[in-house]
């Protein structure tokens, strides 16, 4: 914990709508300051007061497209950008020394072997999600899956706002890991992530996952177990992205100051 035991966050994209609903949760924490943030070269944004973006008062903190000064100058950073820079940006914290809250998606396995070796040397705390309602939802999925047989069909229905680039959603494919973990499978060896045409039968033990793009829906997750007779669903609508926001500030007062490893919101949350 810092000397001042004020936690200083920077925020990595901080003038898109998650980050400065994340620059908002930081400034009106208790135990966390806003310690910067950061865009592109190419943003119009940068040299603008990063909370004055975010619709509050100036903070004195200029938007620096310098990631790594401003890394060096922060205790943590939290990133909800794009799968292309992320590696990137868990490089610069292993380098710098800085925690790091990952909250991006859709990471490639080169991508996130890059991640999983900064998290040797500095924590950092990934999730697909970061709200508590879905952390919950992913351990509860993990428990009916174990307890149920594969006559019981595992079908995951997501829907998002039209501006999402990835789909499956992150949050939906950890419900997928979640579920395999369950039966003792691997993912990638029973996803359905696609059904087009005459698809025959659905094959036993399977996990479909169906995708849905529309309007400012923040996320809706479902999880279905279909056997003949009954179906069980287990479902999170978040209404606001404050719950993740405020998830990611909780992990990033957590883990500064805990040794490197690459964490998850369940050792975040002590759920078991």
């Amino acid at each position: 914990m810092p000397e001042d035991g004020e936690v200083k966050v920077g925020i990595i994209g901080c003038g898109g709508r998650m980050g400065r609903m994340l620059v908002q949760t930081v400034v009106a924490g208790q135990g966390v300051a806003l310690g910067g943030g950061s865009e592109t070269a190419a943003s119009p944004l940068v040299g603008r007061d990063c909370a004055e973006v975010a619709g509050l008062m100036p903070a004195g903190l200029p938007i620096t497209d310098d990631k790594r000064t401003l890394f060096a100058q922060i205790d943590v950073a939290i990133d909800f950008t794009v799968a292309s820079v992320a590696a990137a940006h868990a490089g610069l914290a292993a380098e710098t020394g800085t925690a790091l809250v990952l909250g991006t998606t859709g990471l490639a396995p080169d991508q996130q072997a890059v991640v999983a070796q900064a998290a040797s040397r500095v924590p950092i705390v990934q999730a697909p999600n970061f709200s508590l309602g879905v952390n919950l939802l992913l351990a509860l999925t993990e428990t009916v899956a174990a307890t149920l047989d594969d006559g019981y069909d595992i079908e995951i229905l997501e829907m998002h706002h039209r501006h999402k680039v990835d789909a499956p959603s992150g949050t939906a494919l950890g419900l997928g890991q979640a579920a395999a973990k369950g039966r003792r499978q691997k993912l990638d060896a029973v996803a359905q992530k696609v059904r087009d045409g005459h698809t025959g039968p659905r094959p036993r033990g399977g996990i479909g996952f169906a995708t849905l793009r529309g309007g400012d829906v923040v996320g809706e997750h479902t999880v279905m177990f279909a056997a003949e007779g009954e179906t069980i669903s287990l479902t999170h609508q978040a209404r606001s992205r404050a719950v993740f926001a405020q998830g990611a500030v909780h992990a990033a007062a957590w883990c500064v100051g805990k040794p490197p490893a690459l964490y998850s919101m369940r050792d975040v949350l002590a759920i078991d």
